[in-house]
Order: structure tokens, then C-alpha cells, then sequence
């Protein structure tokens, strides 16, 4: 899988969170100073052609939607990084020590952890 530049990121964050947007959409969500509507058609344009989005003509403009699930990507990107054999000589203990560190983590969350880590002991 193709690994997506900044801005095609940014416009993929926003359709996997928000679904079937329009380009208008996007702009919306980007940060200041907003790009012009051109430039995000382009970029827009370019995932499509990537395999990224589905584009959907209604009416006179198009609608798009995300092609590839948000966890197919995070999954794909995560293991080509390998952040844990990179930054964390391999130890899971030692990376999600490191996550959690600066977390105030809620009982609640300790929980799901715990029972994501015990699943994962029992498979």
C-alpha cells in the first residue's frame, strides 16, 4: 500500500471521520490558512486515482468516500515502521510503557488494556 503524503493524510483523516464528504467538506475540516478549492480537487483527484477514495457523481459535483478502511492503513503503515523493533528494541511491554507514561489513564482504560493484552496471551 502506498504511503500517503501530508496533505493527502489530512484529507484522508477527514473522510474516514466524516464518511461521504464533498470537497467543500474537506476545506472545512483543514486547518488555517485554508488551501483553495483547486488545490484540495487536485489532491482529491490524485487519491482517487490511487485507490484511496470512491468518487460518486450527484447532480453537477462529485461525492467521496473512503476505498480503503481506515484500520487496513493504520495496520499496513504501522507494520512498515515497525515503531516497536525501531524505537523500542522489540519490546511491547517497553512501547506501551512508553504510550502510557504521559497518559492519565482512567481505570477504565487500564481495563481495556488489560483485557487487549489477555486476549491477545490466550490466542
Amino acid at each position: 500500500m502506498v504511503q500517503l503524503a501530508k496533505r493527502e493524510d489530512q484529507i484522508m483523516q477527514i473522510v474516514w471521520q466524516q464518511g461521504n464528504v464533498f470537497i467543500r467538506d474537506i476545506i472545512e475540516e483543514l486547518p488555517e490558512p485554508k488551501p483553495h478549492y483547486n488545490s484540495v480537487a487536485t489532491i482529491v483527484k490524485i487519491l482517487v486515482k490511487k485507490g484511496f477514495l470512491n468518487s460518486e457523481k450527484i447532480g453537477n459535483t462529485h461525492q467521496y468516500s473512503a476505498a480503503v478502511p481506515f484500520e487496513d492503513y493504520r495496520t499496513e503503515h504501522l507494520g512498515e515502521m515497525n515503531i516497536k523493533k525501531k524505537f523500542f528494541g522489540g519490546s511491547f511491554s517497553r512501547m506501551v510503557a512508553h504510550f502510557a507514561k504521559g497518559e492519565n489513564l482512567s481505570e477504565e482504560e487500564i481495563k481495556e488494556l488489560v483485557s487487549v493484552i489477555n486476549k491477545n496471551k490466550d490466542a
